[in-house]
Order: C-alpha cells, then sequence, then structure tokens
C-alpha cells in the first residue's frame, strides 16, 4: 500500500502538469507553411547564364578568326624587302624566278600561250583581276590574275581535289580582306598550292607550310619586283562572283606566244605610271573601251 508521501507526490506532480502553460502558437512558431520557390528570379538567372553562353558561343569563334587573320596578315619582318635586301625571296627554298616582258595586253577573247601552271608573268588582259584581298570561289581566268601580279599583287592558288576546307580556310586568312593579294581554286594543279607574284612562283603541299608567309612577307607588293609600281588592286567592273571562266583546254595555234610577239607594250604601265600616265593613279580597263573623243 502507497504510503501518504507518495501519493501526496503524486498529486502534487498531477496538480503542476495541469498549472503550466500549454503550448501556444506565437510568431516564433507558426504553424508548418511551406516556403515558396522564388520560380520567377530562378528563371531570369537561368536565362542570364544562358544568354552568356550564347553570347561567348558566337563571339568567341569569331573572335578567335579575326586573331587567326591578324596573324596570318601579319608579315615577317626578316622577310621584308628593303633597299639593302630587295628581293628576300631569294632565301626561300623552292621559289622560281623567271623575267618577263611587261606592259602587253590581249583581248578578252585572246588567250595567251602561258609556259608555266599557273602563269606568273608574260602578256596578259588589259583588265587585272581584283586584288584586294579577293578571295574567289570559282577558277579565274590566267590573263587576268597575271595582270593582277603585274600590279604588285600575291596569287594563292590551290587544288580543291588536294586542299581540303580546313586547308582553304587556313590559306583565305592569308588573303581576306588585304590589298595586293587573291586566291582561287586552280582545277588540275600539279601541287596542292601554288603561290605567285609577278616573274616568281613557289609550289607547296601544305597550307601549314611556313614557306607561305614568307613568300608573301617578301613579295606582295614588292616595289623592287614588279613592274607596274603604284597601280591600284581595286577593279570594280572585274565581277568577283562571277569571273571570267578558267580555260584549262590545250592552247590553240592562235594563242599569243609570251615573247608578245605582235603585241605593242603599253608605255602607260612601265616606270610605275600606274596605267594612267599618273603615278599611283590606274586607269580602269572598259569593256569595249571609253566612247568615241574620250
Amino acid at each position: 500500500m502507497p504510503s501518504r508521501t507518495s501519493a501526496t507526490s503524486a498529486k502534487a506532480v498531477k496538480a503542476a502538469g495541469k498549472s503550466s502553460p500549454s503550448r501556444k502558437t506565437g510568431k516564433g512558431n507558426l504553424p508548418g507553411k511551406k516556403r515558396e520557390t522564388p520560380w520567377a528570379l530562378l528563371g531570369a538567372g537561368i536565362a542570364i547564364v544562358a544568354l552568356i553562353g550564347l553570347l561567348a558561343y558566337s563571339l568567341v569563334p569569331k573572335y578567335m578568326d579575326q586573331a587567326a587573320i591578324r596573324e596570318a596578315q601579319t608579315d615577317l619582318k626578316e622577310w621584308v624587302p628593303s633597299k639593302e635586301n630587295q628581293d628576300p625571296s631569294t632565301k626561300i627554298d623552292g621559289v622560281v624566278k623567271t623575267e618577263y616582258p611587261a606592259g602587253l595586253h590581249v583581248t578578252p577573247e585572246q588567250r595567251v600561250a602561258y609556259d608555266k601552271a599557273p602563269a606568273f608573268g608574260g602578256p596578259h588582259d588589259g583588265a587585272w583581276a581584283n586584288c584586294t584581298g579577293t578571295v574567289y570561289a570559282k577558277p579565274i581566268r590566267m590573263e587576268n590574275a597575271v595582270h593582277s601580279l603585274e600590279h604588285g599583287a600575291v596569287w594563292i592558288a590551290y587544288n580543291p581535289d588536294k586542299v581540303d576546307a580546313a586547308g582553304v580556310e587556313k590559306l583565305s586568312n592569308f588573303v581576306k580582306g588585304r590589298q595586293f593579294s587573291l586566291m582561287s581554286p586552280y582545277p588540275g594543279l600539279d601541287s596542292a598550292i601554288s603561290l605567285q607574284s609577278w616573274g616568281h612562283q613557289l609550289k607547296l603541299d601544305s597550307a601549314d607550310d611556313a614557306r607561305i608567309k614568307q613568300f608573301i612577307s617578301a613579295l606582295r607588293e614588292n616595289p623592287y619586283a614588279y613592274p607596274e609600281v603604284g597601280a591600284s588592286c581595286s577593279n570594280p567592273i572585274f565581277d568577283a562572283n562571277n569571273p571570267p571562266p578558267f580555260d584549262s583546254s590545250p592552247y590553240g595555234p592562235e594563242a599569243v606566244p609570251m615573247d608578245g610577239k605582235g603585241l605593242t607594250p603599253d608605255a602607260s604601265e612601265l616606270g610605275g605610271a600606274g596605267g594612267s600616265g599618273i603615278p599611283g593613279l590606274p586607269s580602269i580597263p572598259v569593256p569595249g573601251g571609253l566612247p568615241s573623243g574620250q
């Protein structure tokens, strides 16, 4: 039988439990309400990240392309011509040099019996191929390209069956938008790549060959190495999208010989007159000639 003291203690505990304050809901103890996810804020953050990624995806390749072009078009100082070193290309392995008469013009209907393929000097059409950093998608007529060389341009020709898309892109970096340069495919070329300036040629197997930059540094607009110093490369009447077609058929007996026999040299193109009689200001050939009296 429980003692009186135990009974009294039990009653006291029970009474204390009844008299203690019950749990009340206060500010610090709100009912378990779920916190809402800030979807609008998250969506905005995701959109910003996506935009940054899109800009990077778009701009980074363009920046890299521009950097590659700048690098390709920066001349190598040790290969730049000077009065003391007028033709640095003589030290480039594989360069072929030939002397050609200048200022000999044929008509758009005539062909020249060129002794080299591609040609890099000799008689040529009165209209030059636009060489203001033009990358031609189609093969161009040699008679027009050779006149560009007479103006101081470097012409990059490549065999489309031997140079892949990456190689074509690498070659085009040397040319895009750069004055006194042009580039075009040349079907049937006996090497992958051939570089031409007036009286100079270099044939190569790869777009990675370091001699490409050496050749361009040495001969593009080299005033000691081409006849028509001061001539322009701009020819707005020469349609870069639809140039006079390349003709790979054999030459006939009517082709103009390399010595230009029967042609009269154009004196205005010699001695730096640039085709207009005024140094640095070339005339632009107009199909069919100028109207009577002009």
